[in-house]
């Protein structure tokens, strides 16, 4: 199976992600989302954050998680290589999601291709299959 698939849109990019597991599926979005702007696989692994976020359901735990990433690169510079120990739980009338983002302060080492501004719950899926789990995003560009 494919971490992700890159789709066609008219204005903005969109993406689905799939996992074995809903963890593998955020941790594959999370990816689908850096391959937007640089190539992920390039970059080094020299530093890492540690995220977590709550949401009331799994769509906004999604985007909050695809949110704490636009915002890592944004002010702190931080450009995502891999992610690693995803936990999803469910909290407090709803779900958290705790993940170690590996990847590099110094984007000026690498090929930045695309700005993703935002992210969307626009067409969002979050769905469970019959044997793997899928997640669809549109981000505004």
């Amino acid at each position: 199976m494919d971490r992700y698939t890159i789709l066609d849109h008219p204005a903005d990019g969109k993406f689905q992600a799939f996992g074995a597991t809903l963890e593998e599926a955020f941790a594959n979005a999370a990816l689908a989302l850096a391959s937007l702007m640089w190539d992920w696989e390039k970059v080094e692994p020299a530093g890492s954050f540690d995220v977590e976020v709550r949401g009331h359901d799994l769509e906004q735990l999604l985007y909050l998680f695809l949110e704490d990433i636009l915002f890592l690169a944004e002010t702190k510079r931080f450009l995502l290589s891999s992610v690693e120990d995803v936990r999803i739980l469910s909290a407090d009338a709803g779900y958290l999601c705790q993940a170690a983002l590996l990847g590099d302060r110094e984007p000026g080492r690498y090929e930045v291709h695309g700005d993703v501004k935002a992210i969307t719950y626009h067409e969002m899926k979050v769905e469970q299959r019959s044997d793997h789990w899928l997640v669809q995003v549109v981000v505004d560009m």
